[in-house]
């Protein structure tokens, strides 16, 4: 089965060709380090965990690399406001990025390189577009000659005067640049840190050269996928490509561009200049991490989701439906039921022919959703037996597949005290009151569990409980 990938460079589907066969080459850019990384971060993060874990499972061999831009305005801003050296605030958020893509089970990138590590690399890619024209020097500063690229703006699909309109330029940068968009590959030290020597004298590269840099000295100069949030289509991945083939005359060096849509709240992006966002430990503190990946994989990735508490509320709700769909079949139930089994094999089917057509999760999910369905159903109907254990294997697997941990978090306390005997002693009560027919009183113990979020479920098995 052919895998169709939606490339932001053509605007449609292709059929997914690798340039060596079996292995995948993936450069996914990663967060600039001066804090904690939100859940709109964490939704690019999920969403290329998935396409890593499906193509993994298509047999390919992937080797994924994702950048940590630290060296950044945005950087030398906060050691400013607080007083700490730059590599201390930028060491702090790394680690802390890496424990929470950990706690959302995202997989490792196999290389995680820092911009700051790769300055003789960066400074030998702006040599060498020097060189051949590319770029120039200007008052210590370096720039990209935009009008050299004869296909600028090919990825976001905007010619030059298109992009020029609108575009503000200082009477500094004026000074200094040939075009209002050329933009920097080096910039000349203004007495801050962090700065290196370079041939132009003292001063930190652009951000867009960093990732041409790190892409070209790990992956090589082609490369299968790069990917990203749709807002860094421009300028960050048009001057990536118009830098990076420019150096090394290799076009496309991407074959395929990927970008999934953004989380959204109140019709704006989630991000932190906009100060809309929830940190992912924030967020972990009232959600489970399956949660945000349901919420997140529920949407055709390309396409922008929009944050609310009710939307979260809802994926809570839906994971329990997996989780009851997984639970053992009732302890008599013996009958097998060959429909279900039947029915198992076309939820397959469903998924990986959604998953093969640019990855539409939310379809696959619709179809395991299903099979939910049809497994509780069964359980209510007593059926059991082989049929049911391979039907619950199947959704089991598939969950697996689409990242999710399946971890319960439905018993777990939420006030940070194990109040499971005390619940389970209630219940006790509860089943003795029931035996005496003191109705009033049983239902006053499920009421004022009820309130505090316990949902009690009396089965022919038992009552059970779990936080609603």
């Amino acid at each position: 089965m052919t895998i169709q990938i939606y490339n932001t460079l053509s605007r449609q589907k292709e059929p997914f060709e690798t340039y060596e066969p079996g292995k995948v080459s993936m450069y996914v850019c990663g967060p600039t380090v001066y804090d904690s990384a939100h859940i709109g971060h964490a939704m690019s993060y999920l969403v290329f965990d998935m396409i890593r874990r499906y193509l993994e499972y298509r047999g390919y061999t992937v080797n994924h690399v994702q950048n940590f831009t630290d060296v950044d305005d945005k950087i030398i801003n906060r050691a400013k406001d607080t007083g700490e050296p730059w590599d201390t605030i930028t060491t702090r958020y790394i680690n802390e990025f890496i424990a929470d893509m950990e706690s959302l089970n995202v997989q490792r990138a196999h290389t995680y390189p820092c911009a700051s590590r790769e300055i003789p690399a960066i400074i030998e890619m702006i040599q060498g577009l020097i060189e051949k024209g590319y770029a120039y020097e200007s008052q210590g500063d370096v720039y990209f000659r935009v009008q050299r690229d004869e296909d600028y703006g090919k990825l976001a699909h905007r010619k030059l005067e298109e992009q020029q309109a609108g575009t503000r330029v200082s009477d500094a940068e004026r000074d200094r640049k040939e075009h209002p968009l050329d933009f920097a590959l080096w910039k000349a030290d203004k007495g801050e840190d962090p700065h290196w020597d370079s041939p132009w004298g003292v001063g930190r590269p652009g951000w867009h050269i960093e990732c041409s840099a790190m892409s070209l000295r790990y992956l090589g100069e082609k490369i299968d996928i790069h990917g990203g949030g749709a807002d860094l289509i421009f300028p960050h991945h048009e001057n990536e490509i118009a830098q990076t083939e420019s150096y090394t005359g290799q076009v496309p060096f991407s074959r395929y561009w990927l970008h999934n849509g953004l989380l959204q709240v109140s019709g704006e992006k989630m991000s932190k200049s906009l100060k809309n966002f929830f940190t992912i430990r924030q967020f972990l503190t009232h959600h489970s991490a399956d949660a945000l990946r349901l919420f997140v994989l529920s949407s055709q990735y390309r396409r922008p989701v929009t944050y609310t508490e009710e939307s979260f509320a809802a994926a809570e709700r839906a994971l329990e439906r997996f989780h009851a769909a997984l639970a053992p079949a009732r302890a008599a139930a013996q009958d097998d039921d060959p429909a279900l089994a039947q029915f198992a094999q076309e939820t397959a089917e469903k998924f990986h022919g959604a998953m093969g057509d640019d990855f539409n999760s939310a379809l696959a999910l619709g179809a395991l959703f299903e099979l939910a369905r049809a497994l509780n159903n069964a359980r209510d109907q007593g059926k059991g037996g082989t049929a049911f254990t391979e039907a619950q294997k199947t959704l089991h697997n598939l969950l697996l597949l689409l990242g999710f941990s399946l971890e319960d978090d439905s018993r777990k306390p939420k006030g940070g005290t194990d109040s499971a005997p005390f619940i389970e002693l209630l219940i006790q009560v509860r089943n003795n009151l029931r035996t005496a027919k003191q109705w009033a009183l049983s239902d006053e113990i499920r009421d004022g569990l009820s309130q505090l979020d316990i949902v009690l479920e009396d089965t022919p098995e038992g009552t059970i409980w779990k936080y609603q």
